[in-house]
């Protein structure tokens, strides 16, 4: 009975009575293949070919029996690798190594065994493959194009092409590249930038024109928002560690910007660091009075004189006599108010309308 060679990795299967007084040698040449099946091998592309047939070889050395396959070559087009014979079923890790032999690269293999299905490796990129040995119609499939793993350590780069859903922590050392949506799951997902460690943390966005980052500036333990890719360059907006919010130029306000507070201060005490509008309803005399003041603030007052109560001004305000006469009179009224410095005699500009009916 002759030698058959229908195994997945080619080896010689002897028939019975087959291989008298050479069993020992084909044994040993046996075990060497299936070494040289867990090894790792290179096949070069003729250069410039679109096809390239990888054959494994019956019971003899052959690069392309090996698990982990490096394709080298110099192309023009993408190439189609057919791996045979289709009747092979068989992992593969395989490695596109090729180079650009023009300009208009570089360019990716195909990796086929049949009809069915193939996968495409990416010029520098690694696949594990595998195929299903199915004749004719034979497939290769992407082993890991739906990866699950519990804990997963990446040591240098990473590169997403696709969408990616984490459901619990990723911790990260080197740089992430995604080209494509980047889901954070979890009942309450964080995404924490930084270490604790003294130094700047900040998201860039790369724009074509200008890019813009927020980032936290270690030096002054602000929140900043500006432009450029450096914090503290060009910042436009800061938030420091007593949720103060400095604003760097001039802020424009497409339609309204509205104070939805109005604070009741019964005795014209007006502290305008709670507020901007207020109202009040005097019970006895009063004496209008602003503290906390900012150049530039301004706002309203429904004022509501409950009986014929005296009403002076601070030193501060700068009121017409006639109008705190009126104020004075039982009734109510509407009054504005303008900071034109943070301290200083006459320095709060005060008008009001007559008593309102």
């Amino acid at each position: 009975m002759a030698s058959t060679y229908v195994n997945d990795l080619r080896l010689n299967e002897l028939g019975t009575g087959d291989g008298s007084g050479t069993w020992g040698t084909t044994t040993n040449t046996n075990l060497e293949l299936i070494g040289e099946a867990l090894g790792f091998g290179t096949e070069a592309i003729t250069t410039n070919a679109n096809t390239h047939t990888s054959t494994v070889a019956d019971g003899s050395t052959d690069q392309a029996r090996a698990m982990y396959i490096k394709y080298t070559g110099a192309l023009d087009s993408n190439c189609t690798i057919t791996i045979a014979p289709n009747t092979n079923s068989r992992v593969h890790i395989i490695e596109n190594a090729t180079t650009d032999s023009g300009a208009s690269g570089p360019y990716s293999i195909i990796i086929s065994q049949g009809s069915g299905a193939n996968v495409t490796i990416p010029n520098g990129d690694t696949k594990v493959v595998y195929l299903d040995g199915a004749g004719t119609g034979a497939a290769v499939v992407d082993a890991f194009a739906s990866l699950n793993v519990v804990d997963l350590k990446v040591q240098d780069d990473l590169t997403v092409t696709d969408d990616v859903a984490i459901g619990g922590a990723l911790t990260v050392t080197g740089l992430v590249t995604a080209n494509a949506n980047l889901t954070l799951g979890g009942t309450t997902p964080t995404l924490t930038i930084g270490d604790a460690g003294a130094e700047d943390a900040k998201l860039v966005f790369d724009g074509n024109a200008q890019d813009f980052y927020v980032g936290l500036d270690d030096s002054t333990d602000d929140l900043v928002i500006g432009k450029g890719s450096t914090v503290g360059t060009t910042p436009a907006l800061s938030i420091d560690e007593n949720i103060l919010v400095t604003v760097n130029d001039d802020v424009t306000v497409v339609g309204r910007a509205i104070g939805s507070t109005i604070t009741a201060e019964n005795d014209a005490t007006y502290d305008l660091a709670t507020a901007n509008n207020f109202t009040t309803t005097t019970a006895g005399s009063v004496t209008m009075t602003f503290t906390n003041k900012a150049a530039g603030q301004s706002g309203s007052i429904k004022f509501v004189n409950g009986g014929n109560h005296t009403v002076s001004a601070h030193a501060d305000v700068a009121i017409n006599a006639d109008i705190l006469t009126a104020l004075s009179a039982t009734g109510t009224y509407f009054v504005t108010y303008y900071v034109t410095a943070a301290s200083g005699n006459n320095t709060i500009l005060v008008g009001a309308t007559a008593i309102l009916t």
